[in-house]
């Protein structure tokens, strides 16, 4: 019987061991790292995953976190206080299930542009750059001006949604929302 080559593939995922004393061991190459390394493990898009070692529960989010807190942390912030705090007063609300996939899906796109653009401007010298910047800055802020637009008519849409969805669950239940 002949097996599909694909099903057969599988992503090595490096596996990093959080000690009680906040070291991180990296058992690809038996040795301690620290969260720089993580985050050029993170840079490099190297998939791994952070487990707790006595207790084997995954840590990687709590990592990532730590590594978005320093990187806030040390001069070139990019979330404004306002923005953090919208970000804390979705949690308990109803679109919170939806929100991790909203920006997920945004910063992919984002993502997308990024790789497409750099793939194009490849032979650009820093000299072209900068006068490609310089005349493609409205251009640039119109499209993300755009896309913000549409981001923000996506969430209102939603928000709306779950209202009416809300309304209709506790009318069936003969309560007046």
């Amino acid at each position: 019987m002949h097996k599909n080559k694909s099903s057969e593939t599988k992503i090595h995922q490096r596996i990093i061991k959080k000690y009680p004393n906040r070291r991180l061991y990296d058992t690809d190459i038996s040795n301690y790292i620290t969260l720089a390394e993580v985050k050029r493990l993170v840079m490099a898009n190297e998939p791994f995953v952070v487990n707790d070692v006595k207790t084997g529960v995954d840590l990687t989010r709590s990592v990532l976190l730590q590594i978005i807190l320093e990187e806030e942390a040390n001069g070139s912030p990019m979330f404004t206080a306002p923005v953090l705090s919208s970000l804390i007063r979705f949690y308990g609300q109803a679109v919170q299930g939806f929100m991790g996939g909203y920006l997920e899906k945004n910063i992919q796109s984002l993502m997308d542009v990024q790789t497409k653009f750099s793939e194009q401007s490849k032979g650009l010298t820093p000299e072209m750059w900068a006068q490609f910047m310089t005349l493609q800055s409205p251009v640039l802020q119109g499209m993300m001006g755009g896309s913000l637009e549409q981001s923000k008519n996506i969430l209102v849409q939603l928000q709306e949604q779950i209202q009416k969805q809300t309304g209709q669950m506790l009318g069936a239940f003969g309560i007046k929302p």
